[in-house]
């Protein structure tokens, strides 16, 4: 059997046709959870087939992920480790598909990074996709924008995502991207925008962003009605949320202002200036909406 070094591999490799690699690690930014529903989504669609496990007292700080001890009426039931897996599969048109998922490492980024891209070459994977969701002031009443990080020139050149310049730190998913591209495998990840007002909870919009961004960087196809659905509702129920509150209003009005300047730049359109002191805390926001979710409103829903 094939050995790869820190891992631990479930029989032979698959033989795959140029599979897409598709990356979301927990730990780093994920607005609103975002990026781990869009992956969910994934991997209740591709019937995935469990490829590889990687090394976690390698990998993994379990002082800093602690394992889950399930207690069942006193009794010490299970333990639930924290992992970092590979799956395979296939989207919603036959396309092979590799998904990574799990913890971001706390250590040895360095031999992780070489043993997905050893894995990556022997399966011969065509393109690495990192998802991702950062907070940013942008409208929920408009679909998720996406911008890009990618160590490819045509990539960025061939894809119309949001772009930036700036220095931060950098998660496993980049590492990747760099490693891969230096092994001749084109790597990128995309990031959805996620209203900076939106306080704890998920956020199904931007998940049904990244499903397209799939769709547009490798014609990945998944089912993003669930999501979709979801996404009307919270939608409907934000709009109520908002109009009660003409603060909020304004301040949605402005967020719509400059988005659509950006999405239409030949409009004559002079967005209004936002301040952050207008956008909301997380914190006042989840007390409101909690309060509106509990009394209900004028329509009774």
């Amino acid at each position: 059997m094939t050995t790869i070094r820190d891992v631990e591999l479930h029989g032979e490799l698959p033989t795959l046709d140029k599979p897409t690699l598709v990356v979301m690690l927990q730990g780093w930014i994920d607005a609103a959870g975002a990026a781990n529903e869009a992956m969910s989504a994934i991997e209740s669609q591709i019937e995935p087939l469990p490829i590889a496990t990687f090394d976690p007292d390698v990998f993994i700080d379990f002082r800093a992920r602690r394992p889950t001890m399930e207690i069942r009426d006193g009794r010490n039931s299970n333990i639930e480790w924290p992992s970092i897996d590979l799956y395979a599969g296939r989207d919603k048109s036959g396309h092979d598909v590799l998904i990574l998922k799990g913890s971001e490492p706390d250590s040895a980024w360095h031999r992780f990074a070489a043993a997905v891209r050893e894995i990556s070459v022997r399966l011969d994977v065509s393109m690495m996709i990192g998802l991702g969701a950062y907070p940013f002031p942008t409208p929920h009443t408009r679909p998720s924008n996406l911008s890009c990080t990618t160590p490819s020139a045509e990539l960025l050149h061939r894809h119309e995502f949001v772009r930036t310049s700036v220095d931060v730190p950098a998660g496993m998913t980049a590492v990747l991207e760099q490693v891969l591209h230096d092994a001749g495998i084109p790597a990128i990840s995309i990031w959805a925008q996620v209203p900076q007002y939106i306080p704890a909870m998920t956020y199904p919009a931007a998940a049904v962003s990244l499903l397209d961004g799939l769709r547009t960087t490798a014609g990945l196809v998944f089912d993003r009605g669930p999501l979709q659905h979801e996404a009307v509702i919270q939608t409907e129920r934000l709009d109520r949320l908002v109009a009660k509150n003409p603060e909020h209003l304004a301040m949605v009005t402005k967020l719509e202002q400059a988005y659509d300047s950006i999405a239409q730049p030949t409009l004559p359109l002079e967005p209004t200036p936002i301040r952050e002191s207008d956008i909301p805390t997380p914190e006042e926001l989840v007390a409101e909406l909690e309060a509106f979710l509990r009394d209900g409103d004028a329509d009774g829903r």
